[in-house]
């Protein structure tokens, strides 16, 4: 009897022992990040399982209705008097605040072709020809960890310049936080890194075509896109493009996904559907010397103002012509633009029509319910309109169909319209979970420390 009570005190000895030694191995990075894909999604996984995310709304129900009643599929108008036509007609039950307020038309003039001076630039010479290929080497390729490819795509346009480290390195910046997991990494934030951290410049501009990203190739400067993606759903995804060959009609691309180095993107592929997803977004990486040269080479695009107009209006022309997903991104790449040119009233009437007049017409499978993981101009466009509840109503929506606590900007910009609205405790709870989830790259610490608040 003794005998059998000490093997089994043994027996649960060594099963504690394994038990312990299994979560400190576990709780290792090297192991971790090759494992916990598969168990921390299960519960999430369950969540979505119960509350499929394809079947969340981000807009009110009225302003919904009223948005497929209005027949806002319309297309760009080809008059003025019916550009100054609102792109959306809120239904009369919508409160004053709500999502549907009647806001000020988007002015044409808001997004004229006529791309603004840049006084630092001379006039742009005729563009030399460019050689009908080009492949630049010197990348060193890396496959991304768990849910890394934009710090394993910044790691590699880094090394093209000399840079030692990896993605681990980086992600130890921009993704501090395993045990959270931020999904995604903005371009600001990776442009951002290259300065502070290794000694170089990083330039974000939208509204990118393929001579463009030629030219800088061939100039010798490897380009960041950031696209659409198909995994389990739609999804973001950075790629860097090292070169391009006119006579097979593709761009050389490095992809954190994909082994093979020099990975072939049809130009048609790239550019007509999946860059478009995210407004043509480039990000190029350079030494501080080398400036001039790259300002040559985007011509009036260097100027932030000239970028953000060429790419509104290039939004306009395509949201009268495209269909389906495509069209949604139309009018949301349209809103993006007009934020960053600080048109916010006009910028959230687009946010609107792409998510109340397209988005609840897309088949569930075909909606990019994940936009706002990687985009957050209708949160910027509705509060800087004064639109508080929009903005915590399009978060709680995100949060609801995301099923885990993991974008810092959602909780940042939903923490400042609770802000605005009076309720100081709940921003105060919601810009700590965004200094939790990156307490590097989040002006929610700005906001803490602005009320006295301790940081997490």
């Amino acid at each position: 009897m003794v005998r059998s009570i000490h093997i089994l005190l043994v027996l649960i000895a060594a099963g504690f022992l394994c038990l312990g030694l299994g979560i400190v191995l576990y709780n290792l990075p090297p192991i971790y990040e090759r494992i916990a894909w598969y168990t921390d999604t299960i519960p999430v996984k369950l969540y979505r399982a119960i509350h499929p995310p394809e079947e969340v709304l981000f807009v009110s129900q009225n302003l919904i209705e009223t948005a497929v009643q209005a027949t806002l599929l319309a297309r760009t108008p080809s008059s003025t008097a019916e550009a100054n036509s609102p792109a959306v007609q809120p239904s009369p039950s919508e409160t004053p605040g709500s999502l549907g307020t009647p806001l000020p038309a988007v002015e044409t003039a808001a997004v004229s072709t006529a791309a603004a001076p840049v006084p630092s630039l001379p006039p742009s010479p005729t563009p030399s020809p460019l050689p009908a290929s080009i492949a630049l080497e010197g990348v060193r390729n890396e496959i991304e960890t768990r849910n890394n490819c934009g710090p394993a795509t910044l790691a590699m346009a880094l090394s093209y310049w000399g840079w030692q480290g990896d993605q681990a390195v980086v992600r130890s910046v921009l993704r501090p936080n395993l045990a959270v997991d931020d999904k995604n990494v903005m371009p600001e934030e990776m442009a951002r890194y290259a300065r502070d951290q290794a000694g170089l410049r990083g330039l974000v501009r939208v509204g990118g075509d393929v001579e463009l990203l030629k030219r800088l190739i061939a100039a010798g400067f490897p380009v960041i896109v950031e696209k659409g993606h198909i995994t389990t759903g739609w999804i973001g995804h950075y790629v860097l493009l090292t070169g391009y060959d006119d006579s097979q009609g593709y761009f050389l691309s490095q992809d954190s996904l994909i082994k093979t180095r020099n990975t072939p993107v049809p130009y048609p592929e790239l550019v007509d559907t999946w860059w478009r997803h995210f407004n043509y977004l480039y990000l190029v990486i350079f030494p501080p010397e080398r400036e001039a040269e790259v300002m040559a080479v985007l011509g009036p695009h260097a100027d932030p103002a000239a970028n953000f107009q060429a790419a509104a209006e290039r939004a306009r022309q395509e949201s009268a012509v495209l269909e389906g997903r495509e069209l949604f991104f139309a009018w949301y790449n349209l809103g993006t633009s007009l934020t960053g040119l600080g048109e916010y009233a006009g910028a959230a009437q687009a946010y609107d029509t792409a998510y109340a007049g397209i988005y609840p017409t897309l088949e569930k499978s075909e909606r990019p319910w994940r936009a706002l993981w990687y985009q957050d101009g209708p949160y910027r466009a509705y509060y800087f309109s004064g639109r508080y509840p929009d903005v915590i109503r399009m978060a709680d929506a995100t949060l609801t169909a995301t099923g885990a606590p993991i974008l810092e900007e959602t909780f940042y910009w939903r923490g400042r319209a609770r802000e605005a609205m009076g309720d100081e405790e709940g921003a105060i709870a919601d810009y700590q979970t965004a200094a939790k989830l990156n307490p590097y790259s989040t002006p929610a610490l700005e906001e803490l420390q602005r009320l006295g608040e301790e940081i997490p």
